[in-house]
């Protein structure tokens, strides 16, 4: 049985307002981060999602805390889900970390990781959904690496394309992993 995967990125942080690419650092959502949660948990709460998997890190743990406060849905936490570990760099200016992706695929940023190292936890999340949730629908929130690890792993997008095309926001990403 295949499992339906929904993914949502967390909602806006203040060092995404400020132009920071905040990496491992934990963030904190923005005024406006809370309410675009507030609004995540309306659309999806009544979504048949049977678990919510979020990245551990804080502003991906308190979107889904905000999202489903009061909800029956569980919220599972889930280090594997983080987004790219750029060593020295977290926290660096989002336009010039943005722009050397493509150089650190398979390259670490300096302590860091590489963007192919943050896709394979990813996919090692999804190797062990069949486990425990075959032929349900769950909701994964987390970050840019969560995202093209799902691309990469389920669509087989190459990282390369996913490393030069921009991020475009949208409401949720729907994947169906065999």
């Amino acid at each position: 049985m295949s499992i339906e995967v929904v993914f949502e990125t967390h909602s806006t942080t203040e060092d995404n307002e400020q132009g920071r690419a905040t990496g491992w650092l934990p963030g904190r959502l923005s005024g406006a981060g809370r309410e675009q949660a507030r609004q995540l948990g309306r659309r999806r709460t009544d979504d048949r999602v049977s678990a919510v998997f979020a990245s551990d890190l804080a502003r991906a743990a308190e979107t889904a805390a905000i999202a489903f406060a009061g909800s029956p849905i569980p919220v599972l936490h889930d280090w594997r889900l983080r987004e790219c570990d750029y060593g020295a760099r977290n926290g660096s200016p989002a336009g010039e970390l943005h722009a050397s992706r493509p150089r650190y695929v398979d390259q670490p940023y300096p302590g860091g990781e590489s963007w192919r190292q943050a896709a394979t936890r990813v996919s090692r999340f999804l190797a062990d959904l069949p486990l425990r949730w075959s032929g349900q629908r769950i909701l994964v929130i987390g970050h840019v690496a969560t995202r093209w690890g799902l691309d990469h792993t389920i669509n087989g997008t190459p990282l390369e394309t996913l490393a030069a095309e921009p991020f475009t926001w949208q409401e949720g990403w729907e994947y169906r992993l065999p």
